[in-house]
């Protein structure tokens, strides 16, 4: 087990297990029990919760809650201020946690709702409120989150957008 490279006023609950070259920046929270795979960058202001497993080569940015339970694959992103919550029934004590499998895209501002499986490759638009399981590839956006694009569309508009603004410099 490694000792992450932190910030200001981290706080670790007990057996807390790191990968190697994590780094957690300021004013975080995480809960006991949780795992934090290598190559993980957790931005300030996160709260993570008891029993979390987050895979290898996340970016999870600034102001993010990841609720008690969640599990999250590799090289998941998470844009600021988006929160993954795990009670359907507040408060009810009865925990069902989403899933984010590898590869996942959470835009900025996303909420995603106890018991949601978000597919391998998917991106979530920002805003969006994701109330169901999410299928791998696609691109889902808005209130609740419906389908848009599948993740090859997506990529193709992110490839033209990228150049448009390198070809303006």
């Amino acid at each position: 087990m490694s000792q992450p490279k932190t910030g200001k006023d981290v706080i670790i609950g007990v057996n807390v297990q790191f990968g190697k070259n994590v780094v957690v920046w300021n004013y975080v929270v995480i809960g006991d029990n949780t795992k934090i795979g290598d190559g993980t960058c957790i931005g300030s202001f996160v709260d993570i919760g008891k029993n979390v497993t987050i895979g290898k080569n996340c970016n999870i940015q600034a102001h993010v809650t990841i609720s008690n339970e969640c599990v999250l694959g590799n090289k998941v992103f998470i844009a600021p201020n988006s929160s993954l919550l795990n009670d359907k029934y507040p408060k009810s004590n009865l925990l069902t946690a989403p899933i984010v499998k590898d590869n996942v895209i959470i835009g900025g501002g996303v909420t995603v709702l106890p018991s949601v499986v978000l597919g391998e490759n998917s991106v979530i638009g920002g805003g969006s409120v994701v109330a169901a399981n999410v299928p791998s590839g696609k691109v889902l956006m808005g209130v609740p989150a419906k389908e848009v694009m599948t993740k090859e569309e997506y990529e193709a508009k992110r490839e033209a957008f990228i150049r448009a603004k390198q070809d303006k410099r």
